[in-house]
């Protein structure tokens, strides 16, 4: 299975697991990270550097040097299919955009459809909302926040 992370999901990584407090977590990141089972995607990586420094999120990506990966034609493809459908436009955060600012959530959800893998988000599913688990249920991507990754992982601490 490949997880597809956001970007407040591994701002809950960087934030709570620090690596001299939690190595067993960081030995057991690195692993399914080299085995490319995890990753997420350049958005983020963009969204990251505003929050925390170089090193920090070097760290996230230590074990796979494409941890955070470029949009493919096929995903940028799925993501005008997600913005096809009219309740989902208003996720288009005009003022993120006009702004200059990051947006990854359509790129993250595009990564794991194209991957077939799982969505890691610690946004919550809203009636009527148009937010990364609706999108995803809407299209059948899995989705989870990193408490069900972790579950889903078995990892204990």
């Amino acid at each position: 299975m490949i997880y597809v992370f956001d970007n407040n999901s591994l701002s809950n990584i960087l934030n709570h697991y620090y690596t001299e407090r939690f190595p067993s977590f960081w030995e057991k990141y690195d692993k399914i990270v080299e085995a490319v089972n995890l990753l997420s995607v350049r958005e983020v990586l963009n969204e990251l550097t505003l929050k925390f420094d170089d090193d920090k999120i070097d760290r996230l990506a230590k074990m796979n040097d494409k941890f955070f990966t470029s949009p493919t034609p096929e995903e940028l493809s799925f993501i005008t299919q997600i913005y096809s459908v009219k309740h989902f436009q208003q996720n288009l955060d005009k003022k993120k955009i006009l702004s200059g600012g990051f947006f990854a959530d359509p790129f993250v959800i595009a990564k794991a459809w194209k991957e077939q893998g799982t969505v890691v988000t610690e946004e919550d599913k809203k009636h009527n909302a148009a937010k990364i688990p609706n999108i995803c249920d809407h299209f059948g991507i899995h989705c989870i926040n990193l408490e069900g990754f972790l579950t889903e992982m078995d990892w204990k601490f």
